[in-house]
């Protein structure tokens, strides 16, 4: 078959094999392969050919009888066999026709690996006469291989510490194809943290890495999900993608942190120790040893709160260890510490105010200053008898207080200021009738339930010298034997005083007068303390029968005064006279049974002093210009008679600044017959008497 009608029949050939569904595929390859026209070198018996790799089975690689010269009738007598080492039955030659043609698959990179140079070597044999010929294939690649990357994910770890432009080197893609089809082009997914940096070695391979453009947080994001795409450069283009999974290392650039810087709590005052006050709950945003922390007090934290809580160091919990006392300390404020355990560790802070709350604990306190002890009993009304203050340690109402005294007692608290009282005079005051009172102040505040404090006053009454003394008897009845031994005890008066202390010391006087020629004080005398009446010289019932004693009308300002009424009837007849009569027509004056001289020379005086001794019985009384009730002339009576008796009492009053014998101011006398009959029956014994007498009275007043 000429050259020309050959070809024409292997176009034909190849315009089916596209036409039908299997050739698809491949069918521009194939027809630009096949339009390389197989050449050979003639004379020298090598027979070259090239095939598209993954060609189908049947495609045709060349007329290799008719290229090694050969006729097609000769190749079966002749043997005509072809061999490949190691290739298998990849090409066959079909001996009808003499084309050589793809038997199996062939598969460049199983064939040849990346070599660039593929191809596959025959040997053609024939006998009769036996010949050898070479025929070469070359196996063309075509892009049947997209780009491979050796994992499915690559792991890139990243520290957050790490400073902008770092590269960290990735693993590229492969392609098993050879030329422009394993050239290779890559694209990083759009991330603003990361770029893709590629470079050719000197080898002509490509090195590719990621570049870190913006630093890391690993807080904010812990993992950054990338793509990688290669893609080759044959056509149609074949791509491959690997997912670059990027996990950011912690660093421990973070400390802990509390939800506050500042807390607030709140805790009655003695709570059990032990109880929670607070439980913290920070946070650290890093991980691992980083992000583990322990709680403890700052080291600024003083001693007294140290001392009343103790913290834990794991769970944070701030529980009780001491007494709390809202009265000596209100408030607490606690600075704590979270501490990681990174290196260098981090530190948080906070701040923790404990307010104590109050409890009714404390009773109120009472407190008496400036007492004015004791208080007399004729004290104004509002005198103030001793100052109070009040005082609560507690606060609010379980520190207000108030106060209230027992009731039935003549005293009030007056308030002068918060919290200060006055403990002042309220009604009259008798020390005779209540000498002494225990005023109760309690003092109650107003928590619930409330608490109280009492504090008791004892207030003594003073005594003011408001009562006269009192003889049992208005008047006393003594009869005593004539005769006596001179000094003899005849009588003892008694009186009582309602008041105290010397207030209510009693001393007894007689009151000097004149019994005819003679005083009082010759005859008797009282003692001052004792009250004890002795008679000073023998009496005799014939001289003188009845001794009638009488006080002038005393001064105002006396506080005491008697009158002893003395009758000779066989004996002396003393009696207190508690009422001064006068002759007809004078005034009944109302005594007092005791009193005492004011000291004031105006008002009067009394001489010798109250309380003289035995022998001091010689009395005078001066009425002065204080006493206008007495001055005037006639308010008295110039004599007294006394009942039952002929004796007669004259009185006289003495002229101001006047120095006369204080014996004249009272006169005893008697009835003239009487007298002469006692000079008759007596003579020269009365007589004796008298003299007697007028010296005991001489002595007395000395």
């Amino acid at each position: 078959m000429p050259r020309q009608d050959f070809l024409m029949e292997l176009n034909q050939q190849v315009f089916e094999m596209l036409i039908t569904p299997e050739g698809r595929l491949r069918s521009r390859c194939l027809l630009l392969s096949l339009l390389l026209l197989a050449a050979w070198e003639e004379g020298s018996g090598q027979v070259r050919y090239s095939v598209p790799e993954e060609a189908k089975h049947g495609t045709f690689v060349g007329l290799i009888a008719q290229d090694l010269g050969l006729e097609l009738t000769e190749l079966v007598p002749r043997l005509f066999r072809v061999a490949s080492k190691g290739r298998g039955d990849l090409l066959e030659v079909n001996l009808q026709n003499g084309i050589l043609f793809v038997n199996s698959r062939i598969d460049r990179e199983e064939l040849c690996g990346r070599s660039v140079e593929c191809s596959i070597h025959l040997e053609v044999i024939v006998n009769r006469p036996l010949q050898v010929f070479h025929v070469e294939v070359e196996v063309k690649d075509i892009n049947d291989n997209p780009p491979v990357f050796p994992v499915k994910e690559q792991r890139v770890l990243i520290y957050e510490s790490r400073l902008p432009d770092s590269l960290f080197p990735l693993e590229g893609a492969s392609d098993a194809d050879v030329g422009s089809n394993s050239v290779l082009t890559y694209k990083l997914s759009s991330n603003e943290n990361f770029a893709l940096d590629v470079k050719t070695n000197s080898d002509d391979s490509t090195q590719i890495g990621l570049v870190l453009r913006k630093s890391l947080d690993r807080e904010e994001a812990p993992e950054h999900n990338l793509f990688l795409m290669a893609t080759d450069q044959g056509k149609p283009e074949l791509t491959a993608t690997v997912q670059l999974l990027v996990t950011v290392l912690d660093v421990n650039d973070n400390a802990p942190s509390f939800g506050q810087s500042e807390y607030e709590a709140k805790i009655f005052e003695n709570s059990d120790n032990g109880t929670i006050v607070m439980r913290l709950n920070a946070s650290d945003r890093d991980e691992g040893a980083n992000g583990e922390f322990s709680y403890s007090f700052s080291s600024l934290v003083p001693s007294m709160v140290s001392n009343q809580f103790r913290i834990d160091p794991n769970t944070g919990e701030i529980v009780i260890q001491g007494n709390l006392d809202f009265e000596n300390i209100n408030s607490y404020k606690i600075r704590i510490d979270a501490t990681d355990k990174g290196h260098p560790p981090m530190t948080g802070h906070c701040t923790i105010l404990v307010k104590v709350l109050d409890k009714n604990d404390n009773v109120p306190q009472i407190a008496l200053t400036s007492l004015s002890l004791p208080v007399r009993e004729d004290a104004h009304f509002g005198t103030v008898v001793a100052l109070i203050s009040v005082s609560d340690l507690d606060s609010g109402a379980n520190g207000q207080v108030t106060c209230s005294l027992t009731p039935h007692v003549p005293f009030k608290l007056v308030s002068t200021f918060k919290n200060y009282y006055s403990l002042v005079l309220d009604s009259a005051l008798d020390r005779e009738s209540v000498s002494n009172y225990e005023v109760v102040v309690t003092a109650r505040d107003g928590g619930s339930p409330s608490l109280s404090a009492t504090a008791s006053v004892s207030v003594e009454v003073a005594d003011v010298n408001d009562n006269a003394p009192a003889f049992a008897h208005p008047e006393y009845t003594v009869f005593v034997r004539e005769n006596n031994p001179p000094g003899c005890h005849i009588f003892t008066v008694s009186a009582r005083d309602a008041d105290a202390q010397e207030n209510a010391l009693v001393s007894y006087s007689l009151v000097e007068r004149r019994v005819g020629e003679r005083a009082l004080s010759s005859y008797v005398s009282v003692h001052a303390e004792s009250g004890k009446v002795y008679a000073l010289q023998p009496l005799d019932h014939e001289e003188l029968e009845l001794l009638q004693f009488q006080p002038r009308q005393p001064n105002p300002d006396w506080r005491y005064s008697a009158s002893l009424r003395a009758g000779m009837h066989s004996s002396v007849h003393l009696e207190e006279a508690g009422i001064l009569r006068a002759g007809p027509g004078g005034p009944d004056q109302q005594w007092p049974t005791v009193s005492s001289a004011t000291p004031e020379p105006e008002a009067g005086e009394v001489s010798p002093p109250v309380g003289a001794g035995v022998n001091s019985n010689s009395w005078t009384f001066k009425y002065g210009p204080g006493n206008p009730k007495q001055s005037g002339p006639g308010e008295l009576p110039d004599k007294f008679i006394i009942p039952g008796s002929p004796a007669i009492i004259s009185i006289r009053q003495e002229p101001t600044n006047s120095q006369i014998d204080k014996s004249d101011f009272i006169t005893f006398g008697k009835k003239e017959e009487t007298k002469k009959k006692k000079k008759k029956k007596k003579g020269n014994k009365t007589q004796e008497k008298k003299e007697k007498g007028n010296s005991t009275t001489d002595n007395s007043d000395q």
